[in-house]
């Protein structure tokens, strides 16, 4: 009622005009009916906002399993299960780790995983389980550390990541195997061979490739053994590449491994031939005992191949090599030591031989242009000037200063002066002229080597011309 009065209190004019009781009673009702309206939608809006505000960021669990717990073998296939679990969705692929044992074989998981549905808490996850096959190599333990995987759930903001537990197992040697020896674990294993004869009947040349299949169950295909392959005489042994793969149900689960082996034995003698059987040792899991898988022994008969010629063989060669000596002709080795002497010496003296070519290089040029510079040499060119056209005796100075005649033609004599004058004068050249020049010219080479076979004076020429440079 206090509250009805405040509210009418409130609500009431301020000036001349009032209400009765009864209208002012329905009033009030009204306006506390829309307090109450306004009131209870704040709080709704506050509530779903507050839950809104807690489920933003989803959850990511990580949970690591061991599948057998216990109880691995040395051989055997021990299975990593990596549960990745999210209270929403997930918008990608997770990213997982990497695992390297020391001591064990691991093989990551493929494209494919297992869809889970947990409660964990009283609340619901939904995720996908990745397995790690792991088969260990030695009897120890192994302690698998914490795995640490990343996604983006729905709703995240951002990539989140979570941590599983670290876990450990222990793997023993299985009953029957000696220490070091890799045993064979599987639940189940088939053993088969395969014949194939290049030719039939078969001759010497002819092959026989053996193929063996090895199919084990629950066993990874890397860990299958090699089966031994034994000589067998008068056959040469040709291994091929081997296959291995694995064995899934299609849906990419991993039921086991395949390995298969091929060789081809090719015949280089006519007999009979026995391949070995071959036997393969393995554990198995489900029935815990050994058992022994073995396919029979082969045998065939080749017939002799007159047309046969043996390819090339090693062995063969090694035996005539041993059998054989090499005999070396006395005269051939003394040629080769003499050879060799040859070279040696070649060598050794190479420096000396090197600088006396370089010495006989050099007193070559210096004749060559010790002969350039010399008188006989521009006489010689004195004649080739006569038959240009026009003639020309430049060469002839050189020659007279060579010869120690001096530049000026006025000790040359009249004759000579006057045919001089008539080459370069202003009258023609006619061919009495030249002959005329050309015997003065051989008049003046012989007086020239008259005087130069005189004895030279003591002092030098006293006339500038005979100390002019003329090359």
């Amino acid at each position: 009622m206090n509250r009805v009065t405040a509210f009418a209190s409130r609500l009431a004019p301020t000036g001349g005009l009032r209400c009765t009781r009864n209208q002012c009673g329905s009033g009030l009702a009204r306006e506390v009916a829309r307090s109450n309206t306004t009131e209870l939608s704040t709080l709704l809006l506050t509530s779903l906002l507050s839950l809104n505000a807690l489920a933003a960021e989803p959850q990511l669990k990580v949970q690591a399993h061991l599948q057998p717990a216990e109880g691995a073998m040395v051989g055997g296939l021990v299975e990593l299960q990596l549960d990745v679990l999210t209270d929403t969705w997930f918008t990608s692929a997770a990213t997982l780790p990497d695992l390297k044992l020391d001591g064990a074989l691991v093989m990551p998981p493929g494209g494919q995983a297992q869809h889970l549905n947990q409660t964990i808490d009283g609340q619901s996850f939904s995720g996908l389980r990745y397995s790690y096959l792991i088969t260990p190599n030695v009897a120890r333990g192994f302690d698998i550390p914490a795995l640490t995987v990343r996604a983006t759930p729905g709703q995240a903001t951002a990539e989140i990541s979570a941590q599983s537990q670290p876990v450990h197992f222990s793997a023993t040697q299985p009953p029957g195997f000696k220490p070091g020896e890799a045993p064979l674990v599987a639940t189940g294993l088939r053993f088969s061979q395969h014949l194939i004869h290049s030719t039939t009947p078969l001759k010497v040349g002819d092959s026989v490739t053996r193929q063996l299949t090895l199919q084990a169950d629950g066993a990874l295909a890397m860990a299958l053994p090699v089966p031994p392959l034994g000589e067998v005489a008068g056959l040469s042994r040709y291994e091929t590449t081997p296959q291995v793969t694995r064995i899934d149900d299609g849906r990419g689960d991993i039921l086991g491994g395949q390995r298969i082996d091929s060789v081809s034995y090719r015949i280089d003698e006519a007999g009979s031939f026995t391949l070995p059987a071959i036997e393969v040792k393995w554990w198995d899991a489900s029935a815990k005992q050994m058992r022994t898988a073995q396919v029979a022994a082969v045998t065939f008969t080749a017939a002799a191949n007159s047309a046969y010629k043996p390819v090339f063989s090693i062995t063969e060669d090694l035996k005539q090599l041993g059998q054989n000596r090499l005999h070396l002709s006395t005269r051939w080795l003394t040629w080769l030591a003499l050879l060799v002497v040859v070279i040696g010496a070649a060598y050794v003296s190479r420096p000396a031989l090197t600088r006396a070519w370089q010495q006989w290089q050099t007193r070559k040029c210096a004749r060559q242009l010790a002969r350039e510079q010399s008188a006989d040499y521009a006489w010689q060119q004195i004649d080739a000037q006569l038959q240009a056209r026009p003639p020309q005796l430049s060469v002839l100075y050189r020659w007279l200063w060579r010869s120690r005649l001096g530049l000026k033609l006025v000790d040359a004599g009249p004759r000579l002066q006057g045919v001089l004058r008539g080459l370069y004068g202003r009258e023609p050249t006619t061919r009495k002229t030249l002959a005329q020049l050309r015997q003065s010219l051989t008049t003046l080479h012989s007086q020239a080597e008259q005087q130069r076979a005189r004895p030279a004076p003591a002092l030098r020429p006293l006339n500038p011309v005979h100390e002019k440079d003329f090359p």
